[in-house]
């Protein structure tokens, strides 16, 4: 049984119209627009899904915030859906909608979905890449584009009260792998059947810049290449869409975890979205790692915190079994005065 990736994420909002315009200037195709509904999508067939907070199609945990209310991750076979489904029905409530989408809750409370998915098959071609000795392009001109297309929805993020309990469930329940572990910070985990680094990132609520509740956080879209990512950046800017919310911690950068080059926006359908670019894929051969949170995070290109300032040691070790996990189970929350001094 394999978990392709997210099939869609479904937002609960304020403002349906200001997101869907923010959606259209980010790159997404409309499929669908209603009084209460607005539908997106990127090449892969993979869905926004932006309705009205309060509406009743909306699950009721995170109904009180602006965000993503439900991700829905998509099932490669009807044998694959029918075993998972099988095995969630043993201790929890799962129902099936008219869209046939089988909703349930994980054990931290956050909204799930699962669903038959066919993604479309999406072919990249980014131009090869000249450097001083290496001449992989002659007597050819790069391709300019008109705007940033995203291709695929390459992962979602949200804080939790127990990152190692979070991952586990996902673990045991829906097949996904540990990548690797940020300790203290949270756990990054790639679906059975996909390729990117990780579809899901769990973050601690424990963190000191991180919020009291459960919920949202951001979400990345797959881009071909840097030019098509600076591009992006510059006709949302051009919009007037801004990057300034305290999570996002600076500009265009490269994570050193995933190795992907990134920006993000802030979104008025909550949290942020992500432009992706150049992550490293991963199968089952892949070795976990256990990361320093100052290694492990982001590596900057303009704005560094002033946290990460200076010298970052690296201090990374292979973790096979996940075993770093167990120092890191749900511990009291962080008190408002040590926040106070980060």
């Amino acid at each position: 049984m394999a978990i392709l990736g997210v099939e869609s994420v479904i937002f609960g909002v304020d403002d349906l119209d200001r997101c869907a315009v923010f959606w259209q200037d980010f790159g997404l195709t409309p499929v669908r627009h209603a009084p209460d509904e607005h539908v997106f999508e990127v090449q892969t067939g993979a869905k926004i899904v932006v309705r009205r907070r309060g509406d009743p199609r909306l699950p009721t945990a995170y109904s009180h915030k602006v965000g993503a209310h439900e991700t829905v991750w998509g099932v490669d076979t009807q044998e694959s859906l029918n075993a998972l489904v099988a095995g969630l029905r043993a201790d929890r409530e799962v129902t099936e909608d008219a869209d046939g989408i089988f909703h349930f809750q994980a054990d931290c409370g956050m909204p799930l979905g699962l669903k038959l998915w066919t993604p479309r098959k999406i072919v990249s071609q980014p131009d090869p890449v000249n450097a001083p000795g290496n001449i992989q392009r002659l007597n050819l001109h790069r391709k300019w584009r008109q705007r940033a297309i995203p291709k695929t929805i390459n992962h979602v993020v949200f804080f939790v009260k127990d990152y190692v309990g979070t991952f586990e469930f996902f673990r045991d329940r829906l097949n996904f792998r540990l990548t690797d572990h940020t300790r203290g910070v949270g756990a990054f985990a790639r679906a059975d059947g996909a390729w990117e680094h990780h579809n899901i990132f769990f973050v601690s609520c424990e963190l000191p810049v991180a919020p009291d509740e459960p919920g949202f956080m951001h979400m990345a879209f797959g881009l071909e290449d840097i030019d098509e990512l600076m591009l992006g950046v510059n006709l949302m800017e051009k919009k007037g869409w801004k990057n300034e919310s305290p999570n996002t911690m600076g500009g265009l950068s490269r994570h050193r975890i995933s190795s992907a080059i990134y920006y993000y926006f802030d979104s008025p359908a909550g949290g942020e979205a992500e432009y992706h670019v150049d992550t490293d894929y991963l199968d089952d051969n892949w070795i976990p790692r256990s990361w320093d949170f100052k290694f492990g995070s982001l590596m900057w290109a303009t704005r560094v915190p002033t946290m990460w300032q200076g010298d970052v040691p690296m201090d990374v070790t292979l973790d096979p079994e996940g075993k770093s996990l167990d120092a890191y189970r749900l511990k009291p929350k962080i008190s408002a005065q040590t926040k106070e001094k980060v």
